[in-house]
């Protein structure tokens, strides 16, 4: 790992600049190294990964690696997938669920740890935030319309709603996605990793 991502790395774990907003106080999640190929863009995490420091280490976790069609080594082997959140810390909760993520995060790390990562091929964006984030006026006028039209941002970005439980209504409302986007974003993944 080269020393300036080191020491950024360094820095992103001990940041406190949000400190006064968070409920259970800072502990940035992130994982990155100079070889990682996937980037994947989610929300923030939530209390069983604050408590754990292992990002997707939950339920929605366990979805998205289903999603990707690999194994629990593979997702969490740097070389192949690096994992920066919107907002690196557990935002708190609110009355539907865990609040947004931080809106300092990105501004603040985003552009500095992908500088370090020449050789990424995919940034998977995971939910509305990393998707207003990255795609800005491409997006579609809603969630379901990017993810839908997710062929339009290859091959660079791949929009994904969030594999939470609580999204299982949407996937059954919306069959198209476990027929087309599933299978495209595991051939896709498969192209870059094997």
């Amino acid at each position: 790992m080269s020393n300036s991502l080191e020491q950024l790395l360094v820095q992103i774990r001990a940041c406190t600049h949000c400190a006064e907003h968070l409920p259970l106080g800072p502990r940035p999640v992130v994982s990155v190294h100079p070889d990682s190929k996937i980037l994947v863009v989610g929300q923030a995490p939530g209390t069983k990964v604050h408590a754990s420091g292992v990002p997707w280490d939950d339920a929605s976790g366990r979805n998205l690696r289903r999603w990707l069609g690999v194994p629990d080594e593979l997702f969490y082997d740097e070389k192949a997938f690096a994992i920066v959140p919107m907002g690196f810390c557990y935002p708190g909760r609110g009355k539907g669920g865990d609040l947004p993520p931080r809106p300092e995060c990105a501004p603040l790390w985003h552009e500095a740890i992908r500088a370090h990562l020449p050789k990424l091929e995919l940034t998977l964006l995971i939910g509305q935030y990393a998707q207003r984030y990255y795609l800005e006026k491409r997006r579609k006028k809603n969630l379901t319309e990017t993810v839908r039209a997710f062929a339009e941002y290859l091959p660079d970005y791949f929009p994904l709603v969030h594999p939470s439980p609580r999204n299982l209504i949407w996937q059954r409302k919306h069959p198209w996605f476990e027929m087309d986007v599933i299978p495209a974003l595991q051939k896709r993944v498969n192209d870059i990793l094997f």
